[in-house]
């Protein structure tokens, strides 16, 4: 009797899938910015222009898109321009965010692990919860909350604590509370995931040999979960950076991080070469702190391959 073998792609057809992807979605994207950013636009609107000579085959890149970011005008001075200040504004509130989030999520996760099993899934729903919530509105309900007339001045006006409302609103502090709020279970998540596959009867052997709790966990617990840490660090500090509707709803003028004035030079400005120009340097920013998640968090086996 004749059976019919159907062929399956295999572990190829497998890998190609987000392969294929990662190509179309970000390799292709990316090499179209790469492309603009390099165009001289001129008068025109279209920022689609070639960048080679058909008359002598040579490339005419315009390099001075990324000139522009460093250095204020012809004679100005390198690395004191707004571009450079916006890179370093969002490079320290992603940080800032990155840390409170830890400070929050590592505490948070760790009980989520410690409590009974039947109770963890009604935890995790509860740090899952906000997704199922639009962000823009649950980032204008801060904004109610942080307002001259909003619920913690009403509150601290009618408990007599304060005569008159404090300045919350459009500070550094608000906009930090607001990057803390969103990006939190993106710390909380992969630290459960880490802590998870902890054996806690580590800490009871050092415990039996006369370590204190606060020194076990310091020693025992902080350590087994480095690998966690690393991956929620990364996983809120690459989308801060480059964060774009908080900034604009919480934070001040001053204020300004690099998503904004990408915003700007692209549909205030209309120029899309330096736009594009701040985003493939934004990305590159980026792709270090990529490259250290990868490291920590890829399998030590097939790296030595």
């Amino acid at each position: 009797m004749m059976t019919l073998r159907i062929p399956f792609p295999g572990k190829r057809f497998v890998i190609a899938v987000p392969y294929t992807w990662l190509v179309v979605f970000f390799l292709l994207p990316f090499l179209i910015l790469l492309y603009i950013s390099f165009v001289d636009m001129g008068n025109d609107i279209s920022p689609f222009k070639p960048i080679w000579d058909s008359s002598t085959g040579l490339l005419t890149l315009k390099y001075e898109n990324y000139w522009s970011i460093f250095r204020a005008g012809d004679a100005g001075s390198l690395f004191q321009t707004i571009y450079v200040e916006a890179y370093v504004r969002s490079i320290g509130y992603a940080l800032c965010t990155a840390v409170l989030c830890l400070l929050i999520g590592y505490p948070f996760s760790y009980f989520i692990v410690r409590s009974k099993p039947s109770v963890r899934p009604a935890l995790l729903m509860m740090v899952m919860l906000p997704f199922w919530t639009s962000f823009l509105l649950r980032v204008y309900a801060w904004k109610g909350i942080l307002a001259d007339q909003g619920v913690i001045n009403q509150v601290l006006m009618a408990l007599g604590l304060i005569t008159e409302p404090i300045q919350m609103l459009y500070t550094n502090v608000s906009m930090l509370v607001g990057m803390t709020y969103v990006y939190l279970p993106f710390m909380v998540l992969p630290l459960y995931a880490n802590l998870i596959k902890m054996d806690f009867r580590l800490l009871e052997a050092a415990y039996d040999l006369g370590t204190t709790p606060f020194k076990a966990f310091w020693l025992v617990t902080v350590p087994l979960s480095k690998a966690g840490i690393i991956a929620g660090f990364m996983l809120v500090f690459i989308p801060a950076v480059g964060e774009f509707v908080i900034p604009s709803l919480l934070g001040g003028p001053e204020n300004i991080m690099i998503g904004r004035v990408v915003w700007d030079e692209m549909f205030t400005s209309n120029n899309w070469p330096r736009a594009t120009a701040l985003a493939v340097v934004m990305i590159g920013l980026i792709v270090v702190p990529l490259a250290i998640y990868y490291h920590y968090t890829g399998d030590p086996a097939e790296a030595k391959k």
